[in-house]
Order: C-alpha cells, then sequence, then structure tokens
C-alpha cells in the first residue's frame, strides 16, 4: 500500500554515521581552496566528477539509467540488464516490486563502476504526445511519486545515488532545450512538482536533476524560488542539484540559482569562468561553499570521501537480485488486459496451432530511445518466447504482417569501424555485431575524439535472396557509402530543428538499391567525416547507421499471408506498435495512430479469425480502432529484454497480467484533453491547469476514454463489498466508518484509514489493484472532481476475501492557497471512494473533515 517506501526510521538509526559523515565533510571542505572548490561543481569528462587525492576524494561516476544502467561507455561490449520501460514500472502499482526494480538498478550500477543513476524520471504524462512518454510513470502525482520513491529507496539501498529528473514541467520534448513552461503556482504545486515532494520527503534522495526548460521565465538550472526556497528550505532536501547535459549556461545565475554540479566537462559554465566570478565578487564565496558542500555530502554517501562512512556500508547492501528472472516477473506483472471477450485468455490448454503475426514478434521494441536506452545482455523476442513455451506440440507459424519501420533497420552483418586521423592512420578498430555505431563521450581503444577525423565502417551483406537490396546511410554529417568499390552516395545529411538529441536519435536517412543475384553478397564500406570541432552538443558523440534489408514481398502480400496463416490457425496472436522514429526522447509525437498498415492488418486478421489476440507494444498511449473486434487486448509496453519469455508467461496462463493503466487512453486523438505540446513564441501554456487526464476527463458530460486511469483486469473476477475510513487524528467521523478516534502515534501527514474488503469471485487466484479516491460536494469547481488518493495490491484465492488497507494521505484534502503561500486542508464532506479504477468506483463512504 502507499507509505511502504518511507525510510524515515532507519535513518534514526544511521544519527552516529550520518554525524561522522558530515564531520569528514566538513574537515574536506576546510582543506580546500577556491579553485579546489570550483572544481568540484562541474564534469571532468562526460560522466564524471574528478577526483582529490590530498582529501581523499575518489573519482565519482554517473551513468543514465532510468530502464538500465548504461555506464560510461555505450556499447554492446558493455551490455546491461535492460528493464521495462518506466510506464511499465508504474503500471504494477506495486511500490515493493518498484523498489526491488531500484535494487537491480544499483548492483547494475556498482557492476559498471558507477556511483550514480540518472534516473528516476517522474515528469507527468500531461499529453499522450509527449515522446518521453514511456520513460515518466503516469498522469498522476500520487501514482508517480510513489513508484518514484520506492525505485529511489531500492537503488540508494544498494549505495547507490539517484537523481529524480526532471526538476521541474519537462513534460514535452519540443524545444525541450528553450522553452518556457508558463503554469500558475497551484497548477504546479498541485500537480507537477507533488511527485518530486513526496519522493524528496519519503525517499530522501541524495541528488536531483534539474530541467533544460524555464518556469515563468526562469532557466530550471537558475531557478532560485523554486531550487533554493521550495527544494532545499520547505522540503529539507540536501543532496546534490545536477543540471541536465549542457543545461547549464550561465556562470553567475546557476551558481547563485543552487546548481551545485555542471555537466558534462571539461568544458563547462563554472570551472575558471566560476572562480573569475567569485574574485569579482560576483559570487559569494559562501555560495560556492555550499555547493561544495553537497558535492561533498553525495561523494561521502557513496563511499568515495576517505573518514567518512559510506551511508550503505558494504555489509549492508542488499543479497544479490537474479537480474533476468527480475525482469521477466516485473515485465508479466507490468501488462494490463484491456478485453478478454468468451476468455480467450490465458491459452490454457494450449492451442493445437497458432498464427504470430507481426513484425514486433521478432523484433520487439524492448526499451524507448535516449537516456533509457541500453544494449541489453541478450533479447528474447515474442517469437522465441512463444516457440520455446509451446514447446512441439502447438503448430507455430509467424507472418510479419506489415512492417510499420520507415527507415531501414541496421545491417544485421558484422562490421569493422576503423577510427582514421587527419592523415588517414587508423587510431583504433572495432568490431561491432550490427551496422550501428553510437560512442558517446569515450572512443574505443582511449582514442580522442581531438584525434579523430573519420570512421570507416567496412562489412559485406551475407549471401541472400536475389533481387533488390535496400543500403542506407543515417545519421547527421559528411558521408561516403560504396558498394563493391562503386561510390554511391558522397554527399551531407542534416537534421530538422535545432534539438541535437533529435539529430541524434532520429536523424536523415538516404536509401539506394543494389541489384543482387541469388547467394549474392557485396562489400560495403561507409565512410562518416567528423565536424572539425570533434563534438556534438558540447560532448563527444559518433552516431550513425548503415542499414541494410533484403528484398522482400509487396506490402499487399505481406498482409495476405498474414490473413490466410491466421483463418487456418486455432488462435492468431498480432503484435503491433510503435517505433523509434515515433516514440523517442527529444522529439514529440505527431499522432497516436500506429504507424503503417497496423490497423489494418489487426482488423483483418480479426475477420479472419474470431480467437484473434492483440499484443500492444508500446510505451504510450495509442489508438485501437479495432478493439471491440478482437476477442482480446493485450498491453505488453516496452517489456524489457526478457520480452518474449514474459509474455508466453502471460498468454498461457503460467503469470496472471498484473498492470493497471497508469494513463487514461483516448478512443480519438482529439478525445485527448492535452494535445497542444508545441510552444508559441518560446511559451508552452499549461492553460488546462490541474486538469490533465482522468482529472478532466471527469468533467466531460456523457463522454468516456476509451479506457479510465487505473483499468486493467486479471484472470478471475473481484466484487468490491465493503469499506471503512477512519480518521487517525481524532475529527469528527465518516459515515459507515469503524471509528473517528485518533491512533496512537499517527503519521501527522496520514489523514485516514481505508479498508477496502473485496472477494475472489473466479476461478483462479488473482491479483488485485485496489484504488481509493477522494471526491469533492462540486461546489469549488477550481478543483478536480476527484483524485487518487491511494492504492494497494492484493492477492486472494477463488471465492477468498482479501482487505486492502490504504493510508489516505493529509494532501488529499488540500489545496495550494496562492494568496498566503501555503497548503490550506478544506473542510467538509469528502467522498471516499474505492473501486478497480477511475471510472468505476462502487463502494462510497463520506468523510467529515473538521475545520482547522
Amino acid at each position: 500500500m502507499t507509505g511502504d517506501t518511507d525510510r524515515t526510521p532507519a535513518r534514526t538509526d544511521r544519527a552516529p554515521a550520518d554525524a561522522r559523515r558530515e564531520a569528514a565533510v566538513e574537515a574536506a571542505l576546510a582543506r580546500l581552496d577556491l579553485p579546489a572548490k570550483v572544481a568540484l561543481l562541474a564534469g571532468a569528462d562526460m560522466w564524471s566528477l574528478p577526483a582529490n587525492e590530498e582529501i581523499g576524494l575518489g573519482r565519482l561516476v554517473m551513468s543514465d539509467g532510468p530502464a538500465g544502467v548504461r555506464g560510461e561507455h555505450w556499447t554492446a561490449d558493455d551490455p546491461s540488464v535492460a528493464l521495462p520501460s518506466p510506464t511499465a514500472l508504474a503500471a504494477t502499482w506495486d511500490v515493493d516490486l518498484a523498489r526491488r526494480a531500484g535494487r537491480l538498478l544499483a548492483q547494475e550500477a556498482r557492476r559498471k563502476g558507477a556511483h550514480v543513476v540518472l534516473a528516476p524520471t517522474v515528469n507527468l504524462h500531461r499529453s499522450p504526445r509527449g515522446g518521453r512518454h514511456f520513460e515518466c510513470y503516469s498522469e498522476d502525482p500520487l501514482l508517480t511519486g510513489e513508484i518514484g520513491a520506492a525505485l529511489v529507496c531500492g537503488v540508494q539501498d544498494g549505495g547507490v545515488a539517484t537523481t529524480p529528473k526532471h526538476f521541474v514541467a519537462n513534460d514535452s520534448e519540443t524545444d525541450r532545450y528553450t522553452v518556457d513552461v508558463r503554469a500558475d503556482e497551484r497548477t504546479l504545486r498541485e500537480l507537477y512538482l507533488a511527485p518530486f515532494e513526496t519522493i524528496v520527503r519519503k525517499a530522501h534522495p541524495w541528488g536531483l536533476m534539474a530541467a533544460y526548460n524555464a518556469v515563468n521565465g526562469t532557466s530550471m538550472s537558475e531557478h532560485t524560488a523554486l531550487n533554493l526556497t521550495v527544494l532545499r528550505e520547505e522540503w529539507g532536501f540536501d543532496g546534490v542539484l545536477v543540471s541536465d547535459w549542457t543545461g547549464a549556461r550561465d556562470t553567475v545565475r546557476s551558481a547563485l540559482g543552487g546548481l551545485d554540479i555542471a555537466m558534462p566537462g571539461p568544458a563547462t559554465v563554472y570551472g575558471e569562468h566560476l572562480v573569475a566570478a567569485v574574485r569579482e565578487g560576483l559570487v559569494p564565496e559562501s555560495a560556492v561553499n555550499g555547493l561544495a558542500r553537497n558535492v561533498l555530502r553525495l561523494a561521502a554517501r557513496v563511499g568515495l570521501l576517505a573518514g567518512a562512512p559510506a551511508a550503505v556500508p558494504a555489509g549492508e547492501l542488499p543479497p544479490p537480485v537474479d537480474g533476468e528472472a527480475l525482469v521477466r516477473e516485473l515485465a508479466a506483472r507490468s501488462f494490463v488486459l484491456l478485453r478478454n471477450e468468451g476468455g480467450v485468455l490465458p491459452l490454457d490448454p494450449a492451442p493445437a496451432s497458432l498464427a504470430l503475426i507481426g513484425a514486433a514478434a521478432t523484433e520487439a521494441r524492448i526499451g524507448g530511445g535516449g537516456s533509457a536506452q541500453v544494449f541489453p545482455t541478450r533479447i528474447v523476442g515474442p517469437l522465441d518466447g512463444l516457440r520455446a513455451a509451446l514447446g512441439a506440440d502447438t503448430a507455430l507459424v509467424h507472418e510479419t504482417g506489415a512492417d510499420p519501420r520507415t527507415f531501414v533497420p541496421a545491417a544485421a552483418f558484422p562490421c569493422t569501424a576503423d577510427l582514421l586521423g587527419t592523415d588517414g592512420t587508423v587510431l583504433g578498430t572495432a568490431a561491432l555485431t550490427d551496422g550501428s555505431v553510437r560512442w558517446l563521450g569515450s572512443l574505443p581503444g582511449g582514442v580522442s575524439f581531438g584525434d579523430l577525423a573519420a570512421v570507416r565502417l567496412t562489412g559485406a551483406t551475407p549471401a541472400g535472396p536475389a533481387g533488390r537490396h535496400l543500403l542506407a546511410v543515417r545519421g547527421v554529417g559528411r558521408f561516403t557509402l560504396e558498394a563493391d568499390c562503386e561510390v554511391l552516395f558522397d554527399g551531407v545529411l542534416l537534421p530538422e530543428g535545432e534539438d541535437p538529441a533529435a539529430a541524434f536519435l532520429n536523424p536523415p536517412e538516404r536509401r539506394f538499391e543494389v541489384e543482387l543475384p541469388e547467394g549474392g553478397r557485396t562489400a560495403v564500406t561507409l565512410t562518416c567525416t567528423m565536424p572539425e570541432t570533434g563534438e556534438f552538443a558540447g560532448f563527444g558523440l559518433v552516431s550513425f547507421a548503415l542499414g541494410h534489408a533484403e528484398p522482400t514481398v509487396s506490402p499487399d502480400e505481406l498482409i495476405e499471408r498474414a490473413v490466410e496463416a491466421a483463418r487456418a490457425a486455432e488462435v492468431a496472436v498480432v503484435v503491433v506498435g510503435t517505433t523509434e522514429e515515433v516514440e523517442s526522447e527529444g522529439v514529440d509525437r505527431d499522432g497516436l495512430r500506429l504507424p503503417g498498415r497496423q490497423d489494418e492488418l489487426v482488423a483483418r486478421v480479426a475477420a479472419a479469425n474470431p480467437r484473434t489476440v492483440v499484443v500492444v507494444n508500446a510505451g504510450a498511449p495509442v489508438l485501437m480502432p479495432w478493439r471491440e473486434s478482437v476477442a482480446a487486448v493485450l498491453l505488453c509496453w516496452f517489456p524489457g529484454q526478457q520480452a518474449g519469455e514474459a509474455l508466453a508467461d502471460v498468454l498461457l496462463g503460467t503469470v496472471e497480467p498484473g498492470g493497471r493503466l497508469p494513463t487514461t487512453w483516448p478512443a480519438e486523438e482529439a478525445d485527448s484533453p492535452v494535445w497542444e505540446v508545441v510552444p508559441t513564441d518560446g511559451r508552452l501554456e499549461y492553460s488546462e491547469g490541474l486538469f490533465i487526464g482522468y482529472r478532466a476527463w471527469q468533467r466531460r458530460a456523457g463522454a468516456a476514454p476509451a479506457y479510465w486511469f487505473g483499468a486493467g483486469r486479471g484472470y478471475t473476477d473481484w466484487s468490491y463489498e465493503g469499506l471503512e475510513v477512519r480518521l487517525v487524528d481524532g475529527a469528527e467521523g465518516a459515515t459507515g466508518a469503524a471509528g473517528a478516534e485518533g491512533a496512537e502515534g499517527a503519521t501527522p501527514d496520514v489523514l485516514a484509514e481505508v479498508a477496502v474488503r473485496v472477494r475472489n469471485t473466479g476461478a483462479r487466484t488473482g491479483r488485485e489493484v485496489v484504488q481509493v479516491y477522494l471526491g469533492t460536494d462540486g461546489s469549488d469547481r477550481s478543483r478536480p472532481d476527484r483524485r487518487l488518493a491511494g492504492f494497494a495490491v492484493v492477492e486472494a484465492a477463488p471465492g477468498a476475501v482479501a482487505t486492502a488497507r490504504i493510508a489516505v494521505p493529509l494532501r488529499a484534502v488540500q489545496s495550494w492557497d496562492t494568496s498566503a503561500r501555503a497548503w490550506r486542508t478544506d473542510p467538509g464532506v469528502h467522498l471516499v471512494e474505492a473501486g478497480p479504477h477511475a471510472g468505476d468506483r462502487p463502494l462510497t463512504v463520506a468523510l467529515v473533515v473538521p475545520s482547522a
């Protein structure tokens, strides 16, 4: 239930160690002169802060990590356990599972030598068009805050720091470096700041990351009111505030605005610039002392400062985690079953024949692009997972049906990359498993970006079918492509827009055809010439790809083959989804429709086979015009590297789909309460105020989304039989409550204790996510009609009763008073409602909140 992640009691036990740590920090700080203190405040390179041997300070390493810890090297030679996307984690509504996921991230960080994981991403799902939607948790601040706090606790259980991000209002990607988000104070407090506040107060993160954007005219790397007054003075945050990469732009304003660390380095707005600003009287040295103190405290907590006890001693680290097993469990628990007509799922007993259809059935999208992307240790796709689970007793056939990709996939054959100097000398060589080149911050063999003039990629297509093979160049810069020594392209590819991340993650492409005989091969060379600076967006990066695709049949024939396979099978499973062009950091979505001809594919297959199951492989909402024409709809999100095993577990009934929607899914694009993510004249107005997601839908008379926030079902049925509410502060009670007397030792921030009694009325043991909402009497139209106030996961055998016990926070009956600049408790009658999702709340109790 909500509230289980609070670590405050454990901190009391460690008070002596905390005191010794603070003393060591002060002693180290006192030994540093101004340049040495300033040196602590910026990256020595792409991912680390410098060591200082004189005070016993070690090198501190940071790593991207929302869905897997990348480490310092983004390469297949150093793979990572790839977890399901953060939307999947939130879909479990399970704080204990989230904490276990955090411990896995900490384990991976320690294995890769990282001390700070740049996660979790706790911006809200303001609009389904947000390109980084998959990397965030939910449209609701309470669910986001609870899952985020649990993950932070899990990572820091393992002695590794976190940086919840992006503080604050980085809820879309268009012009994210420069956009000025305009939101009133109440909206910020009750929505966008709320998950950060929950995480800071409950999980005590050792770091936080400032967003690129401005809020109400001030860049977040310089926002004194939010970074210092709210975050530190009001919430008590004592960790480091690190910039997003290249997000610090002004020396004086950043230092005075509370930005502790400017990343990356060595080029930075701090360093010699900050030393000069102090000596010129523009920044007081006391401000630098404060920034340096925070950095030293972080180093001490992760065990990098001599004489300072680590926050988690080596002997107190959690036991080892089986990463692949946990990823498989997490994925299955996150899957959301939205439709199951006739009980087609689970497939028990296994069908005699099954048609598995879709490009994503063989190449599942396991994670989103950008900071969340890692090279997995291995990938089990749906086809492999189902083939292994079904065995020889089921005739399993696969057809692509419709390929949604608009880009040619990276060449699947091995390649060699030669790193060339200005005179053509080979400075280093790297063996690649495919045609993708992606090096960030460092180069193979220790080659310097300053010495690198070009990268030459060589390989040969495998013996394949006769016909026109496609070769492609994808990237930004000057390229030369040769096939069997014939130059196919020698020119420059330029990005659209000015966002460097978009150019990096979604670059342009040029295609070329090569005619080959049956079994023919061609030697391919692709040379990328580096820009003169050797840098990209202020740091070293090489990113491009050689694409290759064999001849194939026409799109019409692909669909016809899929339909015939479905018609001949006992069950058809169609895997549809988004692509890397649709969902990625750096770009927002143009629309919510599935790319390509996937909707047509589903409709045709469903017409051919009434037992059609559709698996949606997407990290964010998509439209499903066929949703009421198929037997079952199962969302699998971006499920991580064990995708196929988890899918087989759920389809065959070994594991129940335990997920519930963390975000409302619209039926049509026009239904979305918030659609606009593109700034006007540099500003993005949050004019909808508090009304995003289900809060907005509840104001629409006679209208309903395709699927409500919190929706989902398992393989059994539940009835909601009883609701009891008890105030914990001795205030006058609640109609139908067990009592209203105060609870001895009750948490001051808890308003009420709620008990919801549910019964498993089905034939299988199952899990239910019990949700509690607080509604108003409707007189104050400035408030949402109801808000999520708590939740819990329960289990029960067939016929058995389970009781969900949920602590409702005081904040659930509070509003931000802009004139008083304080939280105000709203007295009077509040409706406590319990049910399976925001659109179905069968139990109601009236709770009377007394006046102060």
